[in-house]
């Protein structure tokens, strides 16, 4: 199998610090985050403003690699099932896949809703939420 190197672009800055307090999804109570980008890709950033509504790709660092399947939402009385067909940050490539909302912007940061990512989870790509594409 061919590796791929990836190149975190920003960090996560939340008061979540730890995996087991944090929301399941960004919907259930996510904390306001912000998210940090690295001094070289704040040109990258430079268009991102309030109200953008963005998909976030995060390198779920502390996730474990080895685990195949999971009891979805970690409720031992679901039966198990493979992980790709949950949203576990258990499973062989960890990354996350967050919908946010800018809430601000300030020098290389954006100040975002939404996010469950931990606190110094690598961001690892943005890309905004597209709506209907013209001329379909």
């Amino acid at each position: 199998m061919t590796s791929y190197e990836v190149r975190p672009v920003a960090r996560v800055a939340s008061a979540l610090t730890d995996r087991a307090s944090a929301p399941k999804q960004g919907d259930e109570g996510a904390p306001p985050a912000r998210v940090v980008f690295a001094p070289e890709y704040h040109p990258a950033a430079a268009d991102l403003h309030p109200g953008d509504h963005l998909v976030l790709l995060t390198w779920l660092h502390e996730a474990d690699r080895e685990v195949q399947a999971v009891h979805p939402r970690g409720d031992p009385d679901r039966p198990r099932e493979g992980v790709f067909s949950t949203r576990s940050p258990d499973r062989p490539n960890p990354i996350g896949l967050h919908t946010v909302t800018v809430t601000a912007v300030e020098n290389g940061v954006l100040m975002v809703t939404g996010l469950e990512a931990i606190d110094g989870t690598p961001v690892l790509d943005v890309k905004p939420v597209l709506g209907e594409v013209a001329g379909r």
